[in-house]
């Protein structure tokens, strides 16, 4: 009796045995096409990353061409260097005949006097006018700086508001020529030349 039942359990044990191993292959098996496939999707997505060279369908990588110099100041945002006239990118300064024009032109004028800025092209305006991010020897971005010093405009439709939170507090009534163009209220402006051109001051025309 006792010899039947050790026969028993031994046959019991062997085919537990054979199931765990019939399961464990499967699984085997199955993390083997996994790996495989895996395998053939990364030789595939690298062969597709080093695909020969085609010249009509290859794409240009833009790169900046960048100006270095001492910069002659045109007015608030706009500078020349190397007889190239640039505008600073993304702010709008008053103009020279709008009330802070002058005080924003020395202003940057004082940023710029005996450094040489790194100006990186990016495009040309409307008017014809080269648009760099320009920079002083220290990182310092010139644009940020007239921000920071209440004396220009984050222009949002160019730089993409990156310069809005360095904007002083109440510098949109201060600047409100340059706040006008921004907002399309081209009625401010024509009243604004047409009391210059008549000999009139204009509402803060003093304040410089």
């Amino acid at each position: 009796m006792l010899t039947e039942i050790l026969i028993l359990l031994l046959i019991l044990f062997v085919i537990i045995v054979a199931v765990k191993w019939s399961v464990g292959d499967e699984q085997y098996q199955r993390k083997r096409q996994r790996d495989a496939q895996q395998s053939i999707q990364e030789y595939a997505k690298g062969a597709k990353d080093h695909e020969p060279f085609e010249a009509q369908s290859a794409k240009e990588e833009p790169i900046h061409r960048v100006i270095r110099g001492a910069a002659y100041v045109v007015d608030g945002d706009t500078i020349v260097i190397k007889k190239t006239q640039i505008r600073l990118l993304g702010v709008d300064a008053p103009e020279m005949n709008h009330p802070y024009g002058r005080k924003a032109k020395w202003a940057l004028l004082a940023l710029c006097k005996g450094e040489s800025i790194r100006a990186e092209i990016l495009e040309e305006d409307a008017h014809g006018r080269t648009v760099a991010k320009c920079f002083l020897p220290d990182g310092r971005d010139l644009s940020a700086e007239m921000v920071k010093l209440g004396l220009a405009l984050d222009w949002p439709k160019f730089s993409g508001g990156i310069y809005r939170d360095m904007e002083v507090e109440g510098v949109c009534k201060k600047l409100w020529l340059a706040d006008a163009r921004q907002k399309g209220r081209t009625y401010v402006w024509e009243r604004f030349e047409a009391q210059q051109n008549g000999g009139g001051s204009g509402p803060t025309a003093g304040q410089e």
